[in-house]
């Protein structure tokens, strides 16, 4: 599976990706949000393994893709949508960047391109994310995309010596159909 944007081509995972993913994952930048000091390799090739192994499930449960940049070639990310339940049509939608890449647009860009699968080609009936509060560069990510702010989940989650608010997203089939149409007339 390959999607292409303007700027980024989003294709499966390779085996010697966890390498360029485990280099930004350890970036302080990166673990702000996340409750670990650094990623350890094979941690990082266990998660490669898994993206690989969701590219057998018919239909697709699960799909994690690379963000490649188009004009290079680099590998700065991954963007995935994930069921919970098989026969279900409610997904979550996540994606990390590189911090070199921060600030660029590419989350926002890559992320759209999964919206529009999972609702085009998956049939989802609805899309759903969480951040923490404080992350206000992936809310924007969120709102971007179109997803409404669903609710707001206090001290849910303990890392780094403190308690943190997580804000849930949610977008429904209905919703993007609109903006879909609305983009095309305008």
């Amino acid at each position: 599976m390959m999607l292409r944007t303007e700027r980024l081509l989003l294709r499966e995972f390779q085996r010697d990706d966890w390498e360029l993913m485990h280099a930004y994952q350890n970036d302080a930048r990166y673990l702000r949000y996340y409750d670990r000091e650094r990623m350890d390799p094979g941690e990082s090739q266990t998660l490669v393994a898994a993206f690989l192994s969701w590219r057998a499930d018919r239909p697709r449960i699960k799909t994690q893709l690379a963000i490649e940049l188009a004009a290079t070639g680099e590998m700065i990310g991954n963007v995935g949508v994930r069921r919970d339940d098989p026969a279900g049509s409610d997904a979550e939608i996540g994606y990390e960047l590189n911090p070199d890449h921060w600030g660029q647009g590419f989350a926002t860009e890559a992320a759209l391109a999964m919206r529009d699968w999972g609702f085009g080609e998956q049939g989802l009936t609805r899309l759903h994310a969480h951040c923490i509060a404080d992350n206000a560069a992936s809310s924007n990510v969120l709102e971007k995309l179109g997803m409404r702010r669903e609710g707001l989940l206090r001290n849910h989650v303990f890392q780094k010596g403190r308690f943190w608010d997580v804000m849930l997203y949610g977008l429904l089939r209905e919703e993007w159909a609109e903006m879909m149409a609305y983009s095309r007339d305008s």
